[in-house]
Protein backbone atom coordinates (compact mmCIF):
# COMPACT_ATOMS: atom_id res chain seq x y z
CA UNK A 1 0.00 0.00 0.00
CA UNK A 2 2.52 2.51 0.77
CA UNK A 3 4.49 1.58 -2.71
CA UNK A 4 1.06 2.55 -4.05
CA UNK A 5 0.54 5.60 -2.10
CA UNK A 6 4.58 6.83 -3.03
CA UNK A 7 3.07 5.74 -7.18
CA UNK A 8 0.13 7.58 -7.14
CA UNK A 9 1.51 10.60 -5.69
CA UNK A 10 4.05 11.04 -8.47
CA UNK A 11 1.73 9.87 -11.77
CA UNK A 12 -1.71 11.43 -10.65
CA UNK A 13 -3.54 12.31 -13.89
CA UNK A 14 -6.43 14.76 -14.66
CA UNK A 15 -9.82 13.70 -15.23
CA UNK A 16 -11.73 15.60 -18.31
CA UNK A 17 -15.03 17.20 -16.99
CA UNK A 18 -16.53 18.35 -20.46
CA UNK A 19 -19.69 17.12 -20.43
CA UNK A 20 -20.58 16.80 -24.88
CA UNK A 21 -23.61 15.84 -26.50
CA UNK A 22 -23.56 13.83 -29.52
CA UNK A 23 -25.42 16.68 -31.25
CA UNK A 24 -23.41 18.89 -30.49
CA UNK A 25 -20.31 17.10 -31.97
CA UNK A 26 -22.08 17.98 -35.64
CA UNK A 27 -20.76 21.14 -36.10
CA UNK A 28 -17.35 22.35 -35.14
CA UNK A 29 -17.02 24.01 -31.66
CA UNK A 30 -14.57 24.86 -29.16
CA UNK A 31 -15.37 24.54 -25.29
CA UNK A 32 -13.60 26.19 -22.98
CA UNK A 33 -11.45 24.56 -20.77
CA UNK A 34 -12.19 23.54 -17.28
CA UNK A 35 -10.80 25.08 -14.46
CA UNK A 36 -8.42 21.88 -13.46
CA UNK A 37 -6.77 22.04 -16.99
CA UNK A 38 -9.19 19.72 -18.98
CA UNK A 39 -9.29 18.11 -22.19
CA UNK A 40 -9.76 20.70 -24.77
CA UNK A 41 -12.17 18.91 -27.44
CA UNK A 42 -12.92 19.75 -31.11
CA UNK A 43 -14.76 18.00 -33.82
CA UNK A 44 -13.34 16.58 -37.00
CA UNK A 45 -15.16 14.08 -39.18
CA UNK A 46 -12.06 12.86 -40.65
CA UNK A 47 -10.09 12.19 -37.44
CA UNK A 48 -9.83 8.62 -35.96
CA UNK A 49 -10.54 7.12 -33.85
CA UNK A 50 -13.97 8.26 -32.76
CA UNK A 51 -14.95 9.72 -29.37
CA UNK A 52 -19.11 9.95 -29.00
CA UNK A 53 -19.50 9.08 -32.74
CA UNK A 54 -17.48 12.11 -34.04
CA UNK A 55 -13.95 11.66 -35.14
CA UNK A 56 -11.38 12.96 -33.16
CA UNK A 57 -7.10 13.11 -32.87
CA UNK A 58 -5.24 12.40 -29.90
CA UNK A 59 -2.11 14.68 -29.46
CA UNK A 60 -0.18 15.51 -26.16
CA UNK A 61 -3.02 14.76 -23.70
CA UNK A 62 -5.97 16.76 -25.88
CA UNK A 63 -8.39 16.37 -28.30
CA UNK A 64 -8.40 18.36 -31.79
CA UNK A 65 -9.65 18.30 -35.22
CA UNK A 66 -7.82 17.94 -37.54
CA UNK A 67 -8.92 20.99 -39.99
CA UNK A 68 -8.38 22.92 -36.97
CA UNK A 69 -4.08 21.94 -36.69
CA UNK A 70 -3.17 24.76 -38.92
CA UNK A 71 -5.38 27.35 -37.97
CA UNK A 72 -5.42 26.99 -34.05
CA UNK A 73 -1.84 26.26 -31.78
CA UNK A 74 -1.54 23.48 -29.72
CA UNK A 75 -1.27 23.98 -26.13
CA UNK A 76 2.14 23.86 -24.06
CA UNK A 77 2.69 20.21 -23.95
CA UNK A 78 2.79 18.84 -20.31
CA UNK A 79 5.94 18.48 -18.83
CA UNK A 80 7.11 16.52 -15.42
CA UNK A 81 7.36 19.82 -13.77
CA UNK A 82 3.90 21.20 -14.31
CA UNK A 83 2.50 17.46 -13.70
CA UNK A 84 3.96 17.24 -9.96
CA UNK A 85 1.53 16.21 -7.00
CA UNK A 86 0.71 18.86 -4.36
CA UNK A 87 3.50 18.67 -1.88
CA UNK A 88 1.19 18.17 1.21
CA UNK A 89 0.65 14.48 -0.82
CA UNK A 90 4.05 13.83 -1.12
CA UNK A 91 5.30 14.59 1.98
CA UNK A 92 2.29 12.44 3.18
CA UNK A 93 3.80 9.65 1.44
CA UNK A 94 7.08 10.14 2.25
CA UNK A 95 6.05 10.18 6.16
CA UNK A 96 3.93 6.75 5.76
CA UNK A 97 7.22 4.95 3.93
CA UNK A 98 9.42 5.93 7.10
CA UNK A 99 6.39 5.37 10.00
CA UNK A 100 6.71 1.60 8.05
CA UNK A 101 10.27 1.22 8.05
CA UNK A 102 11.02 2.80 12.42
CA UNK A 103 8.26 0.32 13.04
CA UNK A 104 10.61 -2.70 11.51
CA UNK A 105 13.62 -1.95 13.19
CA UNK A 106 12.85 -2.75 16.46
CA UNK A 107 11.79 -6.05 15.22
CA UNK A 108 15.19 -6.73 13.24
CA UNK A 109 17.00 -5.14 16.72
CA UNK A 110 15.21 -8.00 18.37
CA UNK A 111 16.27 -10.42 16.34
CA UNK A 112 19.59 -9.75 16.52
CA UNK A 113 19.87 -10.65 20.40
CA UNK A 114 18.18 -13.90 20.17
CA UNK A 115 19.92 -16.47 21.85
CA UNK A 116 20.74 -18.69 19.30
CA UNK A 117 22.24 -16.59 17.36
CA UNK A 118 26.48 -16.80 17.53
CA UNK A 119 27.94 -13.51 18.35
CA UNK A 120 30.93 -11.91 16.31
CA UNK A 121 33.80 -13.06 18.24
CA UNK A 122 36.06 -10.04 17.08
CA UNK A 123 33.56 -8.12 19.00
CA UNK A 124 36.03 -8.04 21.63
CA UNK A 125 39.18 -7.33 20.54
CA UNK A 126 41.39 -4.58 21.80
CA UNK A 127 44.64 -2.76 21.55
CA UNK A 128 46.35 -1.36 24.37
CA UNK A 129 49.37 0.30 24.17
CA UNK A 130 50.95 1.64 28.10
CA UNK A 131 54.58 2.83 26.80
CA UNK A 132 56.22 0.43 28.03
CA UNK A 133 54.76 -3.20 26.03
CA UNK A 134 51.94 -3.60 23.88
CA UNK A 135 48.89 -5.72 24.36
CA UNK A 136 46.30 -7.23 21.39
CA UNK A 137 43.42 -9.69 21.97
CA UNK A 138 42.66 -11.99 19.54
CA UNK A 139 40.30 -15.05 18.83
CA UNK A 140 41.11 -18.45 17.58
CA UNK A 141 39.20 -19.20 14.56
CA UNK A 142 38.04 -22.16 13.12
CA UNK A 143 40.59 -22.28 10.31
CA UNK A 144 43.75 -21.58 12.74
CA UNK A 145 43.61 -24.97 14.52
CA UNK A 146 44.62 -27.98 13.65
CA UNK A 147 43.61 -32.16 13.88
CA UNK A 148 44.09 -31.94 17.73
CA UNK A 149 41.47 -28.84 18.06
CA UNK A 150 44.14 -26.52 19.07
CA UNK A 151 45.48 -23.28 17.60
CA UNK A 152 48.85 -24.72 15.62
CA UNK A 153 52.24 -23.30 16.46
CA UNK A 154 52.12 -21.27 13.15
CA UNK A 155 49.08 -19.29 14.22
CA UNK A 156 51.10 -18.13 17.00
CA UNK A 157 53.98 -17.24 15.26
CA UNK A 158 51.46 -15.57 12.72
CA UNK A 159 50.24 -13.57 16.24
CA UNK A 160 53.83 -12.91 17.68
CA UNK A 161 54.39 -11.17 14.23
CA UNK A 162 51.42 -9.09 13.64
CA UNK A 163 51.35 -7.89 17.67
CA UNK A 164 55.02 -6.66 16.10
CA UNK A 165 53.98 -5.13 13.26
CA UNK A 166 51.00 -3.35 15.01
CA UNK A 167 53.39 -2.46 17.92
CA UNK A 168 55.87 -0.78 15.69
CA UNK A 169 52.98 1.30 14.04
CA UNK A 170 51.42 2.35 16.90
CA UNK A 171 54.94 4.23 18.00
CA UNK A 172 55.20 5.80 14.56
CA UNK A 173 58.00 3.35 13.79
CA UNK A 174 56.52 1.49 10.78
CA UNK A 175 57.26 3.25 7.60
CA UNK A 176 57.95 0.77 4.95
CA UNK A 177 57.97 -3.08 4.85
CA UNK A 178 58.19 -5.14 8.27
CA UNK A 179 58.56 -2.38 10.95
CA UNK A 180 61.66 -0.49 9.08
CA UNK A 181 62.34 3.22 10.62
CA UNK A 182 62.77 6.39 8.53
CA UNK A 183 66.07 5.71 9.00
CA UNK A 184 66.54 2.40 8.17
CA UNK A 185 64.64 2.74 4.83
CA UNK A 186 67.03 6.04 4.21
CA UNK A 187 70.19 2.89 4.70
CA UNK A 188 68.09 0.07 2.80
CA UNK A 189 68.12 -2.26 6.37
CA UNK A 190 65.65 -4.35 6.99
CA UNK A 191 64.98 -6.84 9.95
CA UNK A 192 65.68 -10.53 10.28
CA UNK A 193 65.11 -12.79 12.92
CA UNK A 194 68.35 -14.95 14.09
CA UNK A 195 66.80 -17.15 16.95
CA UNK A 196 63.68 -18.00 18.19
CA UNK A 197 62.56 -19.78 21.12
CA UNK A 198 59.06 -20.88 22.57
CA UNK A 199 57.51 -22.56 25.49
CA UNK A 200 54.03 -23.78 25.53
CA UNK A 201 52.19 -24.37 28.83
CA UNK A 202 49.08 -24.92 26.81
CA UNK A 203 47.54 -24.47 23.15
CA UNK A 204 44.56 -22.06 22.71
CA UNK A 205 41.19 -23.92 21.09
CA UNK A 206 38.10 -22.49 18.75
CA UNK A 207 36.41 -19.94 20.47
CA UNK A 208 39.07 -18.88 22.84
CA UNK A 209 40.04 -15.13 23.40
CA UNK A 210 43.51 -14.50 24.06
CA UNK A 211 45.53 -11.44 25.02
CA UNK A 212 49.26 -11.35 23.48
CA UNK A 213 51.68 -9.19 25.24
CA UNK A 214 55.11 -7.72 23.80
CA UNK A 215 58.07 -5.39 24.12
CA UNK A 216 61.44 -4.89 23.20
CA UNK A 217 64.70 -4.62 24.54
CA UNK A 218 68.63 -4.40 23.64
CA UNK A 219 70.14 -7.42 22.87
CA UNK A 220 73.98 -7.06 22.87
CA UNK A 221 75.53 -4.76 20.83
CA UNK A 222 73.73 -4.77 17.42
CA UNK A 223 70.91 -6.51 18.16
CA UNK A 224 67.48 -6.11 19.33
CA UNK A 225 65.15 -8.47 21.59
CA UNK A 226 61.58 -9.04 21.10
CA UNK A 227 59.54 -11.23 24.06
CA UNK A 228 55.52 -12.36 24.14
CA UNK A 229 53.53 -13.77 26.54
CA UNK A 230 50.19 -14.98 25.59
CA UNK A 231 47.28 -15.24 28.52
CA UNK A 232 43.60 -16.25 28.68
CA UNK A 233 41.59 -13.16 28.79
CA UNK A 234 39.22 -14.69 30.96
CA UNK A 235 41.23 -16.51 33.51
CA UNK A 236 44.64 -15.02 32.88
CA UNK A 237 46.25 -17.86 32.43
CA UNK A 238 49.83 -17.71 30.66
CA UNK A 239 49.51 -20.31 27.52
CA UNK A 240 52.58 -19.47 25.79
CA UNK A 241 56.00 -17.31 25.95
CA UNK A 242 57.98 -16.59 23.29
CA UNK A 243 60.87 -14.57 23.20
CA UNK A 244 63.57 -13.41 19.99
CA UNK A 245 66.50 -12.23 18.51
CA UNK A 246 66.71 -9.84 15.68
CA UNK A 247 69.22 -8.32 13.56
CA UNK A 248 69.72 -5.43 10.31
CA UNK A 249 70.66 -7.02 6.91
CA UNK A 250 71.43 -4.40 4.20
CA UNK A 251 68.33 -5.16 1.46
CA UNK A 252 70.91 -4.86 -1.09
CA UNK A 253 74.03 -6.90 -0.17
CA UNK A 254 71.85 -9.42 1.84
CA UNK A 255 74.60 -8.84 4.30
CA UNK A 256 74.52 -8.48 8.05
CA UNK A 257 74.81 -4.54 9.00
CA UNK A 258 75.24 -2.94 12.45
CA UNK A 259 73.03 -0.50 13.54
CA UNK A 260 73.94 2.65 12.95
CA UNK A 261 73.74 5.72 15.63
CA UNK A 262 70.73 7.82 13.78
CA UNK A 263 68.54 4.04 13.94
CA UNK A 264 69.43 3.61 17.63
CA UNK A 265 68.15 6.93 18.26
CA UNK A 266 64.95 5.68 16.86
CA UNK A 267 64.33 2.68 18.44
CA UNK A 268 66.35 2.76 21.69
CA UNK A 269 63.81 5.25 23.81
CA UNK A 270 61.11 2.12 23.34
CA UNK A 271 63.42 -0.58 24.92
CA UNK A 272 62.44 -2.18 28.54
CA UNK A 273 65.23 -3.28 30.65
CA UNK A 274 63.98 -7.00 31.21
CA UNK A 275 65.76 -10.12 30.46
CA UNK A 276 64.21 -12.26 27.90
CA UNK A 277 61.17 -14.70 29.22
CA UNK A 278 62.96 -17.72 28.33
CA UNK A 279 66.51 -18.63 28.93
CA UNK A 280 67.76 -21.52 27.42
CA UNK A 281 71.85 -21.51 26.30
CA UNK A 282 71.89 -25.27 25.21
CA UNK A 283 74.05 -25.81 22.09
CA UNK A 284 72.92 -27.99 18.91
CA UNK A 285 74.03 -31.01 18.22
CA UNK A 286 75.80 -31.88 15.37
CA UNK A 287 73.09 -33.43 12.32
CA UNK A 288 73.56 -33.83 8.93
CA UNK A 289 72.20 -36.09 6.45
CA UNK A 290 74.30 -39.31 8.05
CA UNK A 291 73.13 -38.90 11.21
CA UNK A 292 69.81 -38.00 10.52
CA UNK A 293 66.89 -40.48 11.80
CA UNK A 294 63.94 -39.06 9.30
CA UNK A 295 64.33 -37.31 5.81
CA UNK A 296 62.54 -35.36 3.86
CA UNK A 297 64.03 -33.76 0.50
CA UNK A 298 62.78 -31.72 -2.68
CA UNK A 299 61.20 -28.85 -0.15
CA UNK A 300 60.82 -25.74 -2.44
CA UNK A 301 58.80 -22.18 -1.60
CA UNK A 302 56.17 -21.19 -3.20
CA UNK A 303 55.01 -17.35 -4.24
CA UNK A 304 52.94 -16.90 -1.39
CA UNK A 305 55.82 -18.11 0.89
CA UNK A 306 57.58 -15.06 0.72
CA UNK A 307 57.40 -11.73 2.41
CA UNK A 308 57.82 -8.32 1.69
CA UNK A 309 61.47 -8.71 1.99
CA UNK A 310 61.42 -10.96 -0.81
CA UNK A 311 62.58 -14.09 0.96
CA UNK A 312 60.77 -16.69 3.37
CA UNK A 313 58.78 -15.99 6.01
CA UNK A 314 60.11 -17.43 9.31
CA UNK A 315 56.97 -19.00 10.04
CA UNK A 316 57.27 -21.23 7.22
CA UNK A 317 60.44 -22.49 8.15
CA UNK A 318 58.46 -24.02 10.73
CA UNK A 319 56.46 -26.42 8.37
CA UNK A 320 59.19 -27.63 6.71
CA UNK A 321 60.86 -28.74 9.85
CA UNK A 322 58.05 -30.47 11.05
CA UNK A 323 57.47 -32.26 7.77
CA UNK A 324 60.02 -34.93 8.64
CA UNK A 325 59.23 -35.31 12.09
CA UNK A 326 57.61 -38.72 11.84
CA UNK A 327 53.85 -39.58 12.11
CA UNK A 328 53.41 -41.51 15.22
CA UNK A 329 55.17 -38.39 17.35
CA UNK A 330 52.10 -35.96 16.21
CA UNK A 331 49.66 -38.59 17.01
CA UNK A 332 50.74 -39.65 20.48
CA UNK A 333 52.56 -36.15 21.50
CA UNK A 334 52.31 -32.21 21.62
CA UNK A 335 55.05 -29.63 20.88
CA UNK A 336 55.50 -28.04 23.98
CA UNK A 337 59.01 -26.51 23.62
CA UNK A 338 60.40 -24.52 20.27
CA UNK A 339 64.08 -23.30 19.34
CA UNK A 340 65.08 -21.98 16.05
CA UNK A 341 68.41 -20.43 14.86
CA UNK A 342 68.53 -18.87 11.81
CA UNK A 343 71.66 -19.22 9.32
CA UNK A 344 70.61 -17.48 6.14
CA UNK A 345 68.02 -16.45 4.39
CA UNK A 346 66.22 -18.66 1.47
CA UNK A 347 64.58 -17.68 -1.71
CA UNK A 348 62.23 -18.51 -4.19
CA UNK A 349 64.41 -20.76 -6.33
CA UNK A 350 65.91 -22.26 -3.43
CA UNK A 351 65.40 -26.43 -3.02
CA UNK A 352 65.46 -27.48 0.65
CA UNK A 353 66.14 -30.69 2.83
CA UNK A 354 65.08 -31.36 6.46
CA UNK A 355 66.53 -33.54 8.28
CA UNK A 356 65.24 -34.86 12.01
CA UNK A 357 66.95 -36.79 15.09
CA UNK A 358 65.88 -38.06 18.24
CA UNK A 359 68.15 -36.56 21.05
CA UNK A 360 68.92 -39.28 23.50
CA UNK A 361 68.94 -37.19 26.39
CA UNK A 362 65.17 -37.16 27.58
CA UNK A 363 63.88 -34.78 30.50
CA UNK A 364 61.57 -36.52 32.72
CA UNK A 365 58.13 -38.13 29.98
CA UNK A 366 59.56 -35.36 27.12
CA UNK A 367 60.84 -36.48 23.90
CA UNK A 368 63.90 -33.81 22.44
CA UNK A 369 64.46 -33.94 18.52
CA UNK A 370 67.03 -32.00 16.61
CA UNK A 371 66.42 -30.54 13.41
CA UNK A 372 68.65 -29.20 10.40
CA UNK A 373 67.03 -27.18 7.46
CA UNK A 374 69.39 -26.72 4.68
CA UNK A 375 69.82 -26.35 1.09
CA UNK A 376 70.78 -29.99 -1.11
CA UNK A 377 73.87 -28.04 -1.79
CA UNK A 378 74.78 -28.65 1.83
CA UNK A 379 74.62 -24.46 3.12
CA UNK A 380 72.40 -24.33 6.32
CA UNK A 381 69.31 -22.31 6.89
CA UNK A 382 68.01 -22.89 10.11
CA UNK A 383 68.99 -25.40 13.00
CA UNK A 384 66.25 -26.51 15.46
CA UNK A 385 65.21 -28.55 18.66
CA UNK A 386 62.15 -29.51 19.69
CA UNK A 387 60.57 -30.75 22.50
CA UNK A 388 57.84 -32.80 22.75
CA UNK A 389 55.42 -33.77 25.97
CA UNK A 390 52.49 -36.52 25.74
CA UNK A 391 49.02 -35.31 24.83
CA UNK A 392 46.85 -33.30 27.52
CA UNK A 393 49.82 -32.81 29.64
CA UNK A 394 50.06 -28.89 29.19
CA UNK A 395 46.25 -28.92 31.19
CA UNK A 396 48.35 -29.46 34.55
CA UNK A 397 49.90 -26.99 36.83
CA UNK A 398 49.09 -24.18 34.53
CA UNK A 399 50.53 -20.80 35.33
CA UNK A 400 48.56 -18.81 36.90
CA UNK A 401 50.38 -15.72 37.48
CA UNK A 402 52.65 -13.29 35.10
CA UNK A 403 56.18 -13.84 36.22
CA UNK A 404 58.54 -15.38 33.39
CA UNK A 405 60.57 -18.19 33.35
CA UNK A 406 63.81 -16.33 34.89
CA UNK A 407 61.51 -14.56 38.01
CA UNK A 408 60.43 -11.35 36.24
CA UNK A 409 56.92 -9.99 36.21
CA UNK A 410 55.22 -8.55 33.50
CA UNK A 411 52.19 -6.61 34.14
Amino acid sequence: MVAAAASAAFFSVATPRTNISPSSLSVPFKPKSNHNGGFQVKANASAHPKANGSAVSLKSGSLETQEDKTSSSSPPPRTFINQLPVWSMLLSAVTTVFGVAEKQWPMLDRKSKRPDMLVEPLGVDRIVYDGVSFRQSFSIRSYEIGADRTASIETLMNMFQETSLNHCKIIGLLNDGFGRTPEMCKRDLIWVVTKMQIEVNRYPTWGDTIEVNTWVSASGKHGMGRDWLISDCHTGEILIRATSVWAMMNQKTRRLSKIPYEVRQEIEPQFVDSAPVIVDDRKFHKLDLKTGDSICNGLTPRWTDLDVNQHVNNVKYIGWILQSVPTEVFETQELCGLTLEYRRECGRDSVLESVTAMDPSKEGDRSLYQHLLRLEDGADIVKGRTEWRPKNAGAKGAILTGKTSNGNSIS
